[in-house]
């Protein structure tokens, strides 16, 4: 209970964060337990289902190689993971009554992303105990909670402009592209101190996402 306890804590911060960011018109909780739910559950699966595919279709034939290790982080995890959760936001969320203004599409987006980091996190910390929290609550969390508003900004974006589909999958895209370089720093630890990429493209993410977050709080219908 108490490795649950600490794999939740960062989820938790991280979605009172962006709950409270969202000052002028509160979500529904109903609705963000949803959005967190089918994150946890829906887009895992998804997830598991597309890894399985590009398991055949791209497998890692070589572990030292960089073109291998580029293909698994950005074409397999990036894509695989961005993907399945960006379907929920798109198919469930944006569709509601209740997204009725573009910071709507980071909190939906980050519900969803927090969901599938609570059911990851919970799996990697439970394997491999306490310092493994420790670090992701610093790292892997935050991480998805930054590919989850970058995603967020645009597909917000896209509910209240005629070019839906080229913002949409601007927000695909941005999620994929800093996810895939966050993983791709790390796959490739077979280069000696090229593990710093991760953590110059999560403070970067952290960066653009504050400016996200602000655009579409001083752009509020409610403000």
């Amino acid at each position: 209970m108490q490795l649950i306890i600490m794999a939740l804590a960062p989820i938790a911060a991280i979605v009172a964060y962006i709950y409270f960011k969202d000052k002028y018109e509160k979500e529904p909780t109903k609705l963000l337990l949803t959005s967190f739910i089918l994150g946890a559950l829906v887009s895992v699966v998804l997830a598991l289902i597309l890894y399985s595919v590009f398991n055949i279709i791209l497998p890692l034939q070589n572990k030292l190689s960089i073109w291998e290790q580029f293909k698994q982080a950005f074409f397999v995890v990036g894509f695989t993971e961005e993907f399945s959760k960006f379907l929920i936001v798109l198919l469930f969320a944006q569709r509601h009554k209740e997204f009725n203004e573009p910071f709507d599409g980071i909190v939906y987006a980050v519900m969803v992303s927090m969901g599938f980091a609570a059911t990851e996190n919970i799996m990697y910390v439970l394997n491999n105990g306490p310092g493994t929290a420790i670090l992701r609550a610093f790292t892997a969390v935050p991480a998805h909670a930054t590919f989850g508003i970058l995603m967020g900004y645009f597909m917000g974006k896209a509910k209240f402009e005629p070019n839906k589909l080229f913002l949409n999958l601007c927000g695909l895209f941005l999620a994929i592209l800093f996810h895939g370089a966050y993983d791709f720093f790390l796959f490739i630890d077979f280069v000696p101190g090229i593990w710093i990429g991760a953590f110059i493209s999560l403070a970067l993410g952290l960066i653009l996402s504050r400016k996200a977050i602000k655009i579409h709080q001083k752009g509020s219908f409610f403000n």
